[in-house]
């Protein structure tokens, strides 16, 4: 399988002992995703394989990133057509110790990103090691807003950014010690997106938040900073102004919905609504992934 012998493997198949698949820790499955081989990797799923076999703990640690499923081979490989063909078979996207999308984030894979969205991966998903009070996968998209889009269109958690416990006073002087086996710091959303390397951001990050919430407050320390950025005009105007009754109609269905239905295109197709009242919901004007690939020649 990992070598691509499709011809053997046909022969291979019929003669398999699947509890010496599970003695080895190992499946076939996963050495096709990690060959790159899609004609492979169809024929062992067409041939009943388990699509979530995880590799076992002793071979798991043969890794850095201590990966467990086939899919996480396939995604790392930058290999399209195999993740689609594991996710089409019911692989799940949120088994690995680092998430799926997280990696393919880190790629800057938009296509394999929209895949994995699309079959349920989490995009509240915090890593192994996160010292975040935010859900991980907004710190890959600060400077992206195709990205940016993506994850809030399917969910992305925005009131965990807005969540500081110093509201209107100001915050104490950050104390950089150091890491520690035993401390964590909860760092706040207000707390790194002020740091020197990423305020010019701030600006144009929170007014992309702002088209998917409902009214919010800003912490002082992040109203100081954005009072700053050419942006301030704007999100001031929509701060001090009520939200229409159409955008607050739209996150209201969108919570009543719930993460896992909005990622679904099956149920939108079966909701009474008009496709234009369909595509607001979604966020369809906003999304610059689909824009992008809908404009690009052929």
């Amino acid at each position: 399988a990992y070598r691509g012998h499709c011809q053997v493997l046909k022969q291979l198949i019929p003669v398999t002992d699947h509890s010496a698949i599970k003695e080895s820790g190992m499946s076939p499955v996963h050495s096709a995703a990690a060959g790159g081989h899609p004609h492979c990797l169809e024929l062992l799923l067409q041939s009943h394989f388990d699509v979530n076999f995880r590799l076992s703990q002793r071979l798991c640690k043969g890794y850095d990133d201590e990966r467990k499923s086939a899919l996480y081979f396939a995604v790392s490989n930058n290999d399209i057509v195999s993740t689609r063909l594991l996710l089409k078979a019911g692989a799940l996207p949120n088994q690995d110790p680092i998430n799926c999308l997280q990696l393919a984030q880190r790629m800057g894979n938009y296509e394999l990103m929209n895949i994995l969205l699309r079959h349920g991966a989490n995009v509240n998903y915090y890593s192994k090691i996160n010292s975040m009070h935010f859900p991980t996968s907004l710190q890959y998209a600060l400077k992206d807003d195709i990205m940016l889009r993506m994850l809030f269109s399917y969910g992305y958690d925005l009131l965990r950014c807005f969540d500081c416990p110093h509201s209107d006073n100001s915050h104490p002087e950050n104390n950089f010690e150091g890491w520690t086996p035993t401390v964590i710091k909860d760092n706040m959303f207000c707390e790194v997106i002020t740091l020197p390397w990423f305020k010019h951001l701030s600006g144009k990050v929170v007014c992309v938040m702002l088209d998917y919430v409902d009214h919010v407050r800003f912490c002082f320390k992040l109203k100081d900073i954005l009072e700053q950025q050419n942006e301030w005009p704007e999100i001031k105007h929509l701060m001090e102004n009520p939200r229409s009754l159409k955008h607050l109609s739209r996150l209201k269905i969108r919570k009543c919905m719930g993460r896992l239905r909005l990622r679904c295109p099956i149920f939108m197709t079966f909701m009474p609504l008009p496709n234009r009242m369909k595509e607001y919901i979604l966020y369809k004007e906003h999304d610059l992934y689909g824009q992008k690939y809908l404009l690009s020649p052929s």
